[in-house]
């Protein structure tokens, strides 16, 4: 299988280049131009690499050249920044997918797989868990712009016979994620009780969302490229909820180390609750999480240990 990770050089594609190179699959990653490639500094003799613009379709077209699988792990903004600028997010993000499925038919790429966002693409939630049934009203643009390209994927599937798996995450962590980020509360939580910096929380740490072991995510990831299934979309998560205030005391018992936390005033748009039914991916695509909450903290304590 000839695979082609667009924004290979990041958390997820990282993590998922690696187990694509470690059961035989070439890989080709498309990313900056100059970006940091120390995620795949040990196992970049057996990934090809092409820097480019993901908004440019010349640079597109050469990446794509005898692919056989297309990972679009490429996006421009965060849900916060995606309300700031909409009209950059639509430009960015779906007009450059849409460019993207075209290349991939002139191609003729037999499939690709998107990772849309659980977090943000249904909204407000009627019930929980939210099954892939749920109704999809984003309350950001980043989910918006989710959604379309999701619609897309559907209409380029109907037209063209593009193969395509939609897989909607929730919140992913452990090895390569980004510490610093505005994303990823496990993992900036970790780093900052190990470095002894104060966690900053909105509210009052009640608020709860479905966090779940980066492995868990590959394991999806390497299923949906090569399982045939009857849906096209996937719930991927741990299947329960955790609230910040538990992950923060699951945090402390793996350290030892008591965290320096500061709360401060609830925002508006932060949901009480969100985690995913995945049922569905656990029939179709055999698919299961095995890494539960402590045993991924511990993995994720142990990888940033080798950090610091």
């Amino acid at each position: 299988m000839r695979c082609l990770i667009l924004g290979g050089a990041g958390f997820i594609g990282a993590n998922v280049a690696r187990s694509l190179v470690e059961q035989g699959d070439a890989v080709r990653i498309f990313d900056r131009p100059n970006v940091d490639l120390s995620n795949i500094a040990d196992v970049s003799e057996h990934i090809e690499f092409i820097g480019g613009d993901f908004t440019n379709p010349k640079d597109l077209n050469e990446a794509l050249s005898g692919i056989d699988v297309v990972l679009h792990l490429i996006g421009t903004t965060l849900p916060a920044t995606s309300v700031a600028n909409p009209v950059y997010d639509i430009e960015t993000n779906v007009v450059g997918t849409i460019k993207l499925l075209e290349l991939c038919c002139q191609k003729k790429t037999q499939k690709i797989i998107f990772p849309s966002s659980g977090g943000t693409i249904y909204g407000r939630p009627q019930t929980l868990p939210i099954p892939e049934t749920h109704p999809t009203n984003p309350v950001c643009s980043y989910g918006i712009s989710k959604l379309a390209i999701e619609k897309y994927l559907r209409l380029f599937n109907e037209l063209y016979g593009l193969k395509y798996t939609i897989l909607r995450i929730a919140n992913p962590y452990g090895r390569y994620q980004n510490q610093f980020g505005q994303l990823g509360a496990v993992n900036v939580f970790l780093w900052k009780t190990i470095t002894g910096q104060p966690i900053v929380i909105w509210g009052d740490g009640t608020i709860a969302r479905d966090y779940f072991h980066i492995d868990d995510l590959v394991g999806a990831f390497l299923l949906a490229i090569k399982k045939p299934t009857n849906s096209h979309i996937f719930n991927i998560g741990s299947g329960k909820a955790h609230t910040l205030n538990e992950v923060i005391s699951s945090i402390s018992e793996i350290t030892g180390i008591k965290p320096v936390i500061e709360y401060t005033a609830g925002r508006k748009f932060d949901i009480p609750s969100n985690y995913l039914d995945i049922s569905r991916a656990e029939i179709e695509l055999g698919w299961r999480p095995s890494v539960d909450l402590d045993k991924g903290l511990v993995l994720t304590w142990e990888w940033m240990k080798t950090l610091k």
